[in-house]
């Protein structure tokens, strides 16, 4: 099953193609080659990923999802993260993909607006426990998984968005096969034939914006769980075009409408790792609310002063506020239900509602999401506006900016110059540490020290255990 053989071959360029190249650098990458911040990165977007899926597990944000992958059942190959419930390893990753997405609590790359950690760490936890893989191997995988995903995302930046398609989704899934490939020691060619089948399985539609249906939660494990199953088609012998990622009927020209050049995915491959350059959010909410939601705390603070000095409550004062927003931003968080979302799933990608809970409670959590129907938050987001303002650089590394007016006359401006928990932020492993710990409960600890000792792992059974502890 492991016999070397030719890949599909892909236009007769003379090139390496995307899929050859990624495919040659993740069989190829080890703990000890990997710099010391793209190791300390992998190790803080898995703790941040099992902390999202825990938090997820504990508010019973993803049922439909863990339902069907528990009557899919399969051999005890993996665990469902954050239970001891066992499966077939594509089940488990199917819903470990969900669970770290759910809540809209997961990580982003700016450059690219895609979720890394979400369909990468359900491969890395399922297959790895399925083929008792070492901590370090675990780590290196994922390492290769976030960088690709990073990647493709940022070579057409807001491409796949800007045609309705949720770029994780189709980016994830080809991260995940490269994942799951290097974890079943497949060859090369074996590997190039796993992205190429990954490819034909790209999508995930950006329709629930306008309904608030769930579909987003589904695609992270939907990627996982194909990305699996590509990687055991192809060690099966099923081929995959090896041109599939930038070929003229694949995955960049069909999907975005754009020529994308190898280069432009595999450039500095393993020399500049974008994976280090992934925000980490504060906030269980769209990372392109994340810069006026910070603005929006900032600006409260000053607001607040001066609704106490007239003796008012801060909401009853405001008369209006202008958020700026980026030209790529407006289609996904300035919709026509933006101040009156009808779910709390919607709600997550609706500025004026998100802006309005900001002023009003000065934080925005899992809980704020759960009464969508206040009537203070309501009123409030009414009043919110929004204005276009174009700006250098991708939508989700944008400064936030926001504009009150109040009452009695009085405007209130502040700004951020980007959203928090990106990189070089002050203080980031902190704050991700003390993030997981809130979203793990009671048996965080364990599970920080076991992602901790994972490089050093002889598997992956502590961590696992941990995270069945928290469930």
């Amino acid at each position: 099953m492991t016999t070397d053989r030719p890949a599909t071959a892909g236009p007769a360029t003379g090139r390496t193609t995307i899929a050859e190249g990624l495919a040659g650098w993740g069989l190829s990458v080890t703990l000890d080659s990997l710099p010391p911040d793209a190791v300390a990165a992998a190790l803080r977007h898995l703790l941040d990923g099992c902390g999202t899926a825990v938090a997820a597990l504990r508010a019973g944000a993803a049922e439909p999802a863990l339902a069907v992958a528990r009557g899919l059942g399969g051999p005890p190959e993996a665990r469902i993260p954050g239970t001891a419930t066992r499966l077939g390893a594509p089940a488990a990753a199917l819903a470990g993909g969900v669970l770290v997405h759910a809540l809209d609590f997961d990580d982003t790359h700016a450059g690219g607006l895609v979720h890394a950690t979400a369909p990468v760490l359900p491969v890395v936890l399922a297959v790895g426990e399925q083929l008792r893989v070492t901590g370090a191997e675990a780590v290196a995988a994922a390492a290769v998984g976030l960088e690709t995903v990073c990647r493709l995302g940022a070579a057409a930046p807001h491409a796949f968005h800007a045609r309705g398609l949720h770029a994780t989704a189709a980016c994830g899934v080809i991260a995940a096969a490269l994942t799951a490939a290097r974890l079943h020691r497949l060859t090369h060619a074996q590997t190039v034939d796993a992205l190429g089948i990954a490819a034909s399985q790209a999508g995930g539609l950006l329709e629930f914006l306008h309904t608030g249906a769930s579909t987003k939660q589904l695609h992270t494990g939907f990627a996982a769980h194909h990305g699996i199953l590509a990687a055991r088609l192809a060690a099966a012998g099923a081929s995959g075009p090896a041109s599939a990622i930038e070929g003229p009927s694949g995955f960049y020209a069909a999907l975005t409408g754009r020529a994308v050049e190898p280069g432009a995915v595999l450039d500095g491959l393993g020399e500049r790792f974008e994976l280090t350059r992934i925000t980490v959010k504060p906030y269980p909410a769209c990372q392109l609310l994340h810069a006026p939601l910070d603005a929006a705390a900032t600006l409260r603070l000053t607001a607040a002063e001066i609704a106490a000095e007239i003796g008012a409550e801060i909401g009853a004062e405001i008369a209006a506020v202008v958020v700026d927003v980026h030209p790529d931003a407006v289609a996904i968080v300035c919709g026509p239900d933006q101040a009156a979302p009808r779910t709390g799933y919607q709600a997550k990608f609706a500025l004026a509602w998100c802006v309005a809970a900001m002023l009003l409670d000065g934080a925005v959590t899992v809980d704020t999401f759960t009464a969508v129907d206040r009537p203070d938050v309501l009123a409030l987001a009414a009043l919110v506006r929004h204005r276009v303002a174009a700006a250098e650089g991708p939508a989700a590394d944008q400064p936030g900016r926001l504009t009150v007016t109040l009452r009695d006359g009085r405007t209130v401006t502040a700004q951020v110059p980007r959203s928090g928990g990106g990189p070089g932020a002050p203080g980031l492993d902190a704050t991700v540490r003390a993030k997981a710990l809130a979203n793990l409960g009671p048996g965080g600890p364990a599970v920080l020290a076991a992602v901790d000792a994972l490089p050093a792992a002889t598997d992956l059974d502590d961590l696992l255990d941990a995270l069945g502890a928290t469930g």
